[in-house]
């Protein structure tokens, strides 16, 4: 039987695999992460995505790797982990009343085989007025969140309405993942 493997540190992907009762084993190895500006915005999370599965799979070659990414557009502009709360102020306010994308890509490593796909949900903040954003923002659950917030959290409170699959913005589009190992 092979194992699965998550190459990703985060506590969001791991919960998730565990909601959906997958058995799993966490490594990862923290990489540069570069965007190919040369790629379409969802080829370019699937390569680092794969990226990030690359160097555990040769630990685990007979074995499966997950790596995944996350990525929040709101119309062209790209907003990844607010590096400060002053960041993280302008994104929210910046979503605020506003539909954005979120994209999660997964790349699947199996046994050498490479499978990639990229996953993309709608979702429409709430206007938000200034201390709204302020009150979130002391929760401190915005730290290392692309767009700056958490959906499955106390970030749902600046959610209006999701259209497509809520575990996409999470961070991991499990049900994908679900139908690729249901091929064994």
């Amino acid at each position: 039987m092979k194992k699965i493997i998550l190459a990703s540190s985060s506590p969001r992907r791991k919960e998730l695999l565990e909601l959906h009762k997958i058995d799993f084993i966490i490594d990862f190895q923290t990489i540069d992460e570069v965007l190919d500006e040369n790629l379409a915005l969802p080829l370019r999370l699937e390569k680092l995505a794969y990226q990030k599965a690359l160097p555990i799979s040769s630990k685990y070659p007979k074995d499966i790797v997950i790596g995944a990414d996350t990525m929040v557009c709101l119309n062209k502009q790209m907003l990844g982990k607010p590096k400060n709360r002053q960041e993280a102020f302008n994104m929210l306010n910046m979503l605020s009343n506003r539909t954005q994308t979120v994209y999660s890509a997964v790349a699947i490593i199996d046994n050498g085989k490479v499978a990639t796909f990229c996953d993309d949900t709608k979702v429409t903040f709430k206007k938000l007025t200034e201390q709204e954003i302020n009150d979130y923002l002391d929760t401190d659950e915005w730290r290392g969140k692309a767009g700056a917030y958490a959906i499955q959290g106390i970030g749902k409170c600046l959610v209006a309405k999701v259209e497509g699959d809520i575990e996409t913005v999470i961070g991991l589009p499990v049900k994908i993942i679900e139908r690729y190992l249901n091929f064994y």
